[in-house]
């Protein structure tokens, strides 16, 4: 972390920045604060030069949707990010997005304070990172970025900060007429050959890095530099340095074919079987790591705003760079100042006459900057990598690379006098902020690999020797291998630093932009520009089904195969063969039945419900539909039932649905209206009747809330008096409604809720001779919350007349208290932090479980001698109905805190699902054993809109629904 610099901006919209984090081929980091919340960001701002090229500006666009569908878990939540519509004519759109700022080092760094990583930290590193690998290929998606820059190492586990190639890149540099060169830093054997990148080349990246975390070198450094292509492509890898437990992993992971690597799902599984989270329970970093993690919590804490007036007013659009001079300069800013203008003026910063071309600027011309000082507060080696970003689309091939020449060592530049010495002091640098030195970097003998060239536009993939000749362009200058660090040169052109291996001559290829001879083909996805227009044939094959990939625990589905970032309309085949069956790892995730996606022409579900086992219906905003349980194809749809609520069997040959203004009763096989019972009709002695959200049902007969308004007239004024004004009252009842014999049975009155007056009861217990009820907290009158004086109760009906027996309150469960109870008369609710049992009838306390600090419990599932427990804890367990005795509690392993997950039996009640914002976590009942997890990333469109629904789930027999929001999977279950 270091101070900003002269030209660096200082506001990003309702964000000001207050000290460079890092910086990468594409981007710099910074971290910013709201003033006016005081939240603080790490903000992700593309160098304008790269910004103004079109294919560069739709990349990163695409990866800042792909950081929104994925966030959580190891991934933060964007908070914000630039609004193109604020951007003035004429002027570059500020491409920028902003993430919550959690204290962590990035990957290069740590190993650079503490050495390479132990065992257990390796695992959790590899865990999280595979658990969010599988939810990007479950979408039929390639990340191809990561790099030990991308990956960042908080107190409670690792952390991904990009999502695509471009911060992958160990360089970045605009080239005349629209173009982008890039070289990446970790290259894939089949990349070499010129093969495209598959979900297998992300695991060969994964064990590289995981070498590099165990060793802190990659494992094909060894041996001649123009020979590592060579020893990428063919020589084993050396891992005699990684710990024995983990050297198979990340040999399989290092495999040349492709086909021989094992699945992100298998490597979550093998690292860490309880998840990533579970693991780093109670902390994971060693001693060094978590003490720099910390001090970097506090600098930043500490870090104060700049005097805003001058900084505000020199720009009021999303980005404001600094001016010269500004006032509002600090002595250590002004020093900086001084720094830069004594330089040459910066390349990027002239403007070239129009059609001219100009060789790239040789490396020893360049000015040298003092060493920056790292994310931790040590000084930044001049060699360490370049902070690189992964990818979230499968990628299109990119025009043939130009292969760099090699140079000796001796052409290199000697590094300045303010660098390193090595010793961990920091040598004094006017430009930058002097942070505690954490410890000494690592010697760092990675290289960038080779560079290719991108086009403005690409539509589809073609074969190298259909691709035309790109707009000529200069050939790169040559790149040299010092033999001494080499300072960073951040006010060139291209941008960026050392890759993880050193660089080699390409073997030689016939498609070179300079032609034949000059390397083979790298691929690099970009999305074409513009987009084609959608092929309604591809539209309708969209809702294809893939095989989820399983994470170990962890499986992980997507709504498609798609490429994330690509820009093209979603396509699959319906002869896409079978997936090839995996190596069966203990609690690895099964195979899915069928994936079924809702239509996104169609509204989202309002509710879904299990018929008969045999249909799954969906309600909407526009209509009912079916599914069939069997396949996963969707059989009818039905407008009628538009706004539907939970349907329900009626009988053995009707499924039953409750409109916002009618009763219907539909036909299992088409959907057709068979009955139809409107409310003016069945309750034609109260007009303009409202009818609530169903209270319950059991077998035939549902139980639900009611109201209608009426009018009062105002009693007879005395003699001389004037006539009072009528008055609107609303009335409340409680119904039963048999809907079988299609009839009401009683109807009771009750308290009329908060307006529009219909108050929303929930049942808890169904006992022979009555039904207990409780109301929603929200429903209740001001004046009922008053006379609660902050107390839950419950309502007792009798189940033959409707008549109100009895009203309880039970010790001090709240309004808002999770509350359930059973046939043998026993009620169990939330006390504060705890769950209690009480005798229903009298309200006598019966046990107590005590819960975890700080959290609360959610509803029990009550399941024979048993009650399933959840808590907001993110805790799952089992108690014994009779005595309170614990059985057993685990944990879901979802990071943070959030609503408790709700629980599911499977149909023989040997399996209990979890299903809570994150993920479904699957449990033996009996015992507690966690047996899989399954996350879903949303649609795999990238204009799409993001997922942030909760997991529902279903069971029936021996397969358990999950959905979240459109995507509907079936797994099996015991």
């Amino acid at each position: 972390m270091e101070a900003l610099r002269q030209d660096d901006p200082r506001r990003f919209g309702r964000f000001t920045a207050l000290a460079r984090f890092d910086e990468g081929a594409s981007a710099v980091r910074y971290v910013a604060r709201d003033i006016a919340s005081g939240e603080t960001a790490l903000i992700t701002a593309a160098r304008p030069e790269l910004a103004a090229v079109p294919v560069f500006s739709r990349r990163f666009q695409a990866e800042a949707r792909t950081a929104e569908r994925l966030a959580g878990g190891w991934v933060t939540p964007p908070l914000d990010t630039g609004d193109p519509a604020e951007t003035p004519a004429g002027e570059t759109e500020p491409l920028w997005t902003a993430a919550g700022y959690v204290p962590a080092l990035p990957l290069a760094e740590a190993i650079g304070i503490a050495g390479p990583l132990p065992e257990r930290a390796l695992r959790i590193l590899g865990a999280g990172i595979a658990e969010i690998l599988s939810r990007v290929h479950a979408a039929g998606s390639v990340l191809q970025g990561l790099a030990p820059g991308t990956v960042l190492l908080a107190a409670d586990g690792p952390r991904l900060t990009a999502f695509g190639p471009l911060g992958a890149a160990a360089s970045a540099e605009a080239r005349p007429g629209g173009q982008l060169s890039v070289r990446l830093g970790y290259l894939t054997p089949e990349q070499i050959e010129g093969k495209e990148v598959s979900a297998a080349s992300d695991l060969f990246v994964l064990g590289l890095l995981l070498a590099y975390a165990a060793t802190g070198t990659t494992p094909f450094t060894e041996g001649p530099a123009e020979e590592a292509t060579r020893r990428i492509a063919e020589d084993e890898p050396e891992l005699d340095a990684v710990p024995e437990e983990l050297r198979e992993l990340i040999a399989n992971c290092l495999a040349k074919d492709p086909d021989q690597r094992p699945t992100a799902g298998t490597v979550a599984a093998e690292l860490a079987l309880e998840g990533a989270a579970g693991l780093a329970r109670g902390g994971w970093l060693p001693e060094p790591l978590a003490a720099a993690v910390a001090d970097q919590e506090a600098r930043v804490l500490a870090l104060e705003v700049p005097e805003e007036g001058a900084a505000a007013a020199e720009h009021e659009q999303g980005v404001a760079p600094a001016a010269p001079g500004d006032a509002g300069t600090k002595p250590d800013q002004a020093d900086a100042a001084a720094h830069e203008d004594a330089r040459p003026e910066a390349p990027r910063t002239l403007r070239e006459p129009e059609g001219a071309r100009t060789a790239p600027e040789p490396e020893d011309a360049r000015p040298e900057d003092a060493p920056p000082v790292t994310a931790s507060g040590a000084p930044k080696a001049a060699e360490s990598p370049a902070a690189p970003e992964p990818e979230d689309a499968r990628p299109l091939p990119a025009p043939p690379v130009d292969a760099p020449a090699l140079q000796k060592p001796a052409d290199a530049p000697a590094p300045s006098g303010n660098a390193d010495t090595g010793n961990g002091d920091i040598g004094e640098d006017r430009g930058t902020t002097r942070f505690l030195n954490t410890g000494p970097r690592p010697p760092q003998n990675d290289r960038p690999t080779t560079q290719l060239a991108l086009p403005h536009e690409l539509t589809a993939p073609r074969a190298p020797d259909a691709l035309p000749a790109p707009h000529p362009v200069q050939p790169a200058a040559p790149l040299a291998l010092p033999a001494a660090p080499v300072t960073p040169q951040p006010h060139s052109h291209t941008h960026g630093g050392p890759a993880p291996y050193p660089a080699a001559a390409l073997p030689a290829g016939p498609a070179g932009p300079a032609g034949p001879g000059q390397g083979p083909m790298v691929s690099l996805p970009l999305p074409p520009a513009p987009a084609p227009a959608p092929d309604p044939a591809a539209s309708r094959r969209t809702l294809l089904t893939i095989a989820a990939a399983a994470v170990g625990g962890l499986i992980v589905g997507g709504g498609s195969v798609a490429a994330l970032g690509s820009g093209d309309t979603a396509r699959a085949t319906d002869d896409k063969p079978a997936p090839k069956p995996r190596r069966t790892l203990p609690g690895q995730a099964p195979e899915p039945r069928w994936i079924y996606a809702h239509p996104a022409s169609e509204s989202s579900p309002l509710t879904t419900a299990l018929w008969q086992d045999k249909l799954l219906v969906v309600t909407s905003e526009s209509q009912a539909s079916a599914v069939d349980l069997r396949t996963g194809k969707r059989l009818w749809q039905r407008a009628d039932g538009a706004k539907g609520q939970v349907a329900l069997a009626a009988g053995a040959d009707l499924v039953f649905v409750a409109s916002p203004t009618e009763f219907l009763w539909l036909s299992p096989k088409d959907g057709k209206v068979v009955h139809r019972v409107r409310y003016t009709e069945a309750f034609d002695d109260l007009p303009g009747l409202t009818v609530g959200r169903l209270a319950g049902s059991s077998g035939p007969v549902i139980w639900f809330t009611g109201s209608h308004t009426v009018t009062v007239k105002a009693p007879k004024p005395k003699k001389g008096k004037k006539k009072g004004k009528d008055k609107e009252v609303v009335e409340a009842y409680f119904f039963a409604y048999d809907i079988v014999q299609r009839k009401e049975l009683w109807r009771t009155p009750v308290p009329a809720g908060r307006a529009p007056g219909t108050p929303a009861y929930r049942v808890v217990a169904e006992r022979s001779a009555d039904v207990l009820v409780r109301q929603d907290a929200v429903s209740l009158t001001a004046a009922e919350v008053k006379k609660a004086k902050g107390k839950g109760s419950v309502r007792s009906f009798d189940q033959k007349t409707g008549k109100l027996l009895w009203t309880r309150q039970y010790g001090a469960a709240s309004l808002e208290a999770a509350t359930s109870g059973d046939e043998d008369g026993s009620l169990y609710a939330a006390v504060g932090q705890d769950l209690q049992a009480f005798e229903a009838d009298t309200a006598k306390p019966l046990w107590r479980v005590e819960g975890s600090d700080g959290s609360w419990f959610g509803t029990p599932l009550i399941a024979g001698p048993l009650i399933h427990t959840t808590e907001r804890s993110r805790l799952v367990g089992a108690v014994e109905r009779e005595s309170g005795r614990l059985v057993w509690r685990r944990s879901t392993e979802v990071p943070g805190t959030g609503p408790a997950p709700s629980l599911t039996l499977s149909g023989s009640e040997k399996t209990l699902i979890a299903a809570d914002a994150i993920q479904v976590t699957v449990f033996s009942a009996a015992d507690g054993e966690r047996l899989w997890k399954f996350q879903d990333i949303g649609s795999a469109d990238p204009k799409g809109e993001t997922v942030s629904a909760s997991y529902r789930t279903l069971a029936f027999g021996e397969t358990v629904v999950v959905q979240r929001d459109r995507s509907f999977y079936a797994f099996p279950v015991a």
